[in-house]
């Protein structure tokens, strides 16, 4: 069931005055395809535990969002604030059609971008922006997540090729890549390679039975003696420090998109609540019920000021790693706690795929854990605070 309001009557904050005329053209159109393409079937591809990947994959090229902040070889080049609005329309219709974008552009793709050869770049990347090709990204282990300088997964020298052998656990598109990013352990650390789907000794089976999350295709990633030649490891990334950038720049897309699943939460709400009648009047007109309204529009307003700050700095280039730890870290916590309060004034209803609320809740207890868990982002802002690590 679609209840809306206008998007604007929730912008206290004035955050569109922030935004120029270009980019807020390229945000109607997303937010134009997500009304036209998702919100009809979400609902169902969440029951049904299945998201038609490739289709979309070829109509979010032509939308132009795969790679979008990337400049050449078919990216279209732009800034990171249109790259974060259009985070916050795809995930308005649903996490899982965020993270497909987001694993997309901003880890596999912006892997090969950053890291790769000129030939590597050349042979995937048009391809991926295009949607033509499906990219995932391999860092997470089994035993491996927020700590991932653990990696058990080996790359060793034979001769001129190098073999892979390992796992990799919760990989979105894994299943479906045409290309993944694997990162592992050397003899000389940590490497990243690009490993076609088709080469002996990669599987992907995928992961079900899962409860958020449902509407996206999540995999492990299994490497047995897979083969490849020397040029199939990215020449520009060593270290941890490779993956760990490709991971700001997706964490970069959950700061905005997590908000536009709040926002899209409490949109509804706002026009269930106007419209629901309870004892002789709108449940909107009640005392307790404006009072929720009031402290989610604020945190939501005051989310959004944070991620266009951020998006801003990113855009003259002073972005310091940390501030994404901030803004990744209250943008899902309001979020998550915008959806749960949502689902309180919906009722029983809040309970069905009716209406978006408890799916967006039960996706953002996915996005609360994944690309850095809100513990870790904390105490990276404890770090920089007091001038002590306390991972360990």
């Amino acid at each position: 069931m679609t209840l809306t309001v206008p998007a604007s009557a929730l912008d206290y904050f004035g955050v569109d005055t922030l935004v120029d005329d270009d980019t807020r053209e390229l945000q109607a159109a997303v937010r134009g395809f997500v009304d036209r393409r998702i919100r009809p079937e979400i609902a169902g591809w969440y029951e049904a535990g299945r998201l038609p990947v490739r289709e979309l994959a070829r109509e979010l090229g032509e939308l132009g969002v795969l790679g979008m902040h990337l400049e050449g070889y078919g990216c279209a080049g732009t800034s990171a604030v249109a790259y974060g609005l259009a985070c916050f329309e795809l995930e308005a219709g649903d996490s899982g059609l965020r993270s497909l974008v987001s694993v997309q552009g901003s880890l596999a793709m912006y892997a090969i971008w950053r890291f790769g050869s000129e030939e590597q770049k050349r042979e995937w990347l048009p391809r991926m922006a295009a949607g033509e090709a499906i990219g995932c990204f391999g860092l997470t282990e089994p035993d491996f997540g927020s700590d991932p300088a653990g990696m058990l997964t080996r790359a060793r020298r034979d001769g001129g090729d190098w073999v892979l052998n390992g796992t990799k656990m919760w990989i979105t598109n894994g299943s479906v890549a045409d290309v993944a990013v694997v990162w592992a352990r050397t003899d000389e650390g940590i490497r990243g390679f690009v490993v076609p789907a088709g080469t002996p000794g990669f599987t992907a089976p995928e992961i079900t039975r899962k409860l958020s999350l449902r509407a996206s295709v999540t995999s492990e990633l299994v490497l047995d003696d897979v083969r490849l030649p020397a040029d199939a490891m990215l020449p520009g990334a060593a270290g941890l420090s490779g993956p760990l950038t490709c991971l700001n720049e997706a964490r970069f897309g959950i700061v905005f998109g997590a908000l536009g699943a709040a926002h899209d939460c409490l949109q509804t709400t706002v026009a269930y609540a106007r419209s629901r009648q309870i004892f002789d009047k709108p449940l909107a007109a009640y005392q307790a019920t404006q009072l929720k309204l009031a402290d989610m529009a604020l945190e939501l307003g005051k989310g959004m000021l944070l991620a266009m700050q951020i998006g801003t700095l990113k855009d003259a280039g002073t972005l310091d790693h940390r501030q994404i730890s901030l803004g990744k870290l209250n943008s899902v916590r309001e979020a998550i706690a915008i959806a749960r309060e949502c689902r309180t004034i919906l009722g029983a209803a809040g309970i069905t795929l009716d209406y978006p609320v408890l799916r967006h809740a039960n996706n953002l207890e996915s996005v609360l854990t994944y690309e850095g868990t809100s513990e870790v982002h904390q105490l990276i802002i404890g770090q920089t605070l007091t001038g002590h690590a306390a991972f360990r």
